[in-house]
C-alpha cells in the first residue's frame, strides 16, 4: 500500500466493507426495500405478532408487487428480472423486519411463481404470473403433508385421471399464504409419478383453514390445504416436469433466499444489542464498556458478516449459473444456525428486556425456530452435505 493511501473509516454497520462488493443497482434495491420495510412493517409488526395475524397481507402484497419484489429474480410476465444478489438483499431487508414478511415474498416468488415460470405452460404463465408479480393474486405451495415433511416422496395426496379431467384428493400442512391465496401449486402422486398442479383456490372441494396457536411466525398466514375431490381440467398440470426434481428445485431456490433472510433477523438483533449496550448502565457505566459484553458483540458481528459474505458468494454463483443444491444446503445450515445463536446472545445482553416486544430480539428468535426446520431441517441439510462429502447415501 502506498504511503499516501488513506484507509476508509471503520464502519460498525459494515465492518468488512462488504458494500464495496455491491453495484449501485444492488444498493438501490437494498435501500428501497429497507425504506419500505421501515415505513410499512416495523411500526406495526410487534402488534401483528402479538395478535397472531397479518391483517394487511393483501395490501402489503400489492405494495411489494409495485416494488418489484414478487418473483423479482424471474424474467418476463411482469417480473423484475433482478439478479440473485439483488433478490438476496431484498430478502435480508424483509427478514430484518420480520420472517413472516420474507416468507410471504419467498413463497410467492421462489415457490409458487417459480414453479409456474419454470415448469408451466405458456398459457399458465400468461394466466397467473403477471397478476402474481403485481401482488393482485397471492400464491401458495403445497408439498408438506401432516405425516410427511422431510420425506415428500411418501406423500399421500393423489390425482387421478377422470376422462379429460384430474380429480385431486389429499391434505397439505404448514402452508404459508394458504388461507389468502388465489392459486395453489399442489404436488401430488399420479399413476405417472409426482406431478404439480395449478389449483385455483375457488375450486369446488378446496379449502384452506388457517392454523392458529402458533408461537413462531405469528405475523404470517399459515394454513392447511384440504382437497376433497377437487376437479381440475387437463391443462391444470405443470407439463414440464415429472418427479420430485420439480418441487425440490423450487425449494432450492427458496432456500437461497433464506440464506440471506436469516442474516437480516440476525442483524436486527445485533443492532438492538449494540444500541442497548451503549445506553444501559449498570455499576455506574454502560454495559457495553464491560469486556464480557464486548466479547459477545464481537462474536455476533463476526458470525453475522461471515454469513453475509457466504450469502453474497452463493448469490454470485447463482447469477453465473454455477450454484449447486449442496451449496444452498451449506448456506442454509450455517446461516440459520448462526442467526439463532446471535439472537440468543442478544437476548442475554438485553436481560429481561430481551423478552419484551418493545425490542425485536425475542420475536426474531422465535421466528427463526421455524426457519430452522422449514424447507429442510438441520438434519436433512447435514445429510445432503454428508452425502456430497463421502459419496455415501445416509438417507436410507
Amino acid at each position: 500500500m502506498a504511503a499516501s493511501a488513506k484507509l476508509p473509516p471503520f464502519d460498525p454497520a459494515d465492518p468488512l466493507g462488504i458494500d464495496d462488493l455491491l453495484e449501485p443497482e444492488d444498493l438501490a434495491v437494498r435501500d428501497t426495500v429497507r425504506s419500505w420495510a421501515a415505513d410499512r412493517v416495523l411500526p406495526h409488526v410487534a402488534e401483528w405478532y402479538e395478535q397472531g395475524e397479518l391483517p394487511a397481507i393483501r395490501e402489503l402484497a400489492k405494495e411489494l408487487g409495485a416494488l418489484g419484489a414478487l418473483g423479482m429474480s424471474l424474467t418476463g410476465y411482469g417480473c423484475a428480472g433482478a439478479s440473485a444478489v439483488q433478490y438476496g438483499l431484498a430478502c435480508l431487508e424483509l427478514e430484518a423486519a420480520d420472517s413472516g414478511i420474507r416468507s410471504l415474498v419467498s413463497v410467492q416468488g421462489s415457490l409458487a411463481m417459480y414453479a409456474v415460470h419454470r415448469f408451466g405452460s405458456e398459457e399458465q404463465k400468461q394466466q397467473w404470473l403477471p397478476r402474481m408479480a403485481a401482488g393482485e393474486v397471492i400464491g401458495c405451495f403445497g408439498l408438506t403433508e401432516p405425516d410427511h415433511g422431510s420425506d415428500p416422496a411418501s406423500m399421500r395426496t393423489y390425482a387421478k385421471r377422470d376422462g379429460g379431467d384430474w380429480v385431486l384428493n389429499g391434505r397439505k400442512m404448514w402452508i404459508t399464504n394458504g388461507s389468502v391465496a388465489g392459486v395453489a401449486v399442489v404436488w401430488a402422486q399420479t399413476d405417472d409419478g409426482i406431478r404439480g398442479f395449478v389449483v385455483p383456490t375457488d375450486s369446488a372441494g378446496f379449502s384452506a383453514p388457517e392454523i392458529k396457536h402458533k408461537w413462531s411466525l405469528r405475523a404470517s398466514v399459515t394454513s392447511e390445504l384440504v382437497m376433497d375431490d377437487v376437479r381440475l381440467p387437463a391443462d391444470a398440470v405443470l407439463p414440464e416436469v415429472v418427479g420430485l426434481k420439480g418441487p425440490l428445485s423450487c425449494l432450492s431456490h427458496a432456500r437461497y433466499g433464506i440464506v440471506w433472510g436469516a442474516m437480516g433477523a440476525a442483524r436486527s438483533c445485533l443492532e438492538a444489542a449494540v444500541d442497548y449496550a451503549k445506553s444501559r448502565e449498570q455499576f455506574g457505566r454502560p454495559i457495553g464498556g464491560f469486556q464480557l459484553t464486548q466479547a459477545k458483540l464481537a462474536d455476533m458481528a463476526v458470525e453475522l458478516h461471515k454469513g453475509i459474505l457466504l450469502a453474497h458468494h452463493l448469490g454470485r454463483r447463482m447469477d453465473a449459473g454455477r450454484l449447486r443444491p449442496e451449496q444452498v444446503s451449506f448456506g442454509k445450515l450455517n446461516n440459520v444456525r448462526e442467526a439463532i445463536e446471535i439472537c440468543r446472545t442478544a437476548r442475554t445482553i438485553l436481560g429481561a428486556n430481551g423478552i419484551s416486544l418493545e425490542y425485536p430480539v425475542m420475536r426474531h428468535a422465535t421466528n427463526l425456530e421455524s426457519v430452522l426446520t422449514y424447507e429442510g431441517t438441520v438434519e436433512m441439510h447435514q445429510l445432503v452435505l454428508g452425502k456430497a462429502l463421502t459419496g455415501l447415501d445416509a438417507f436410507r
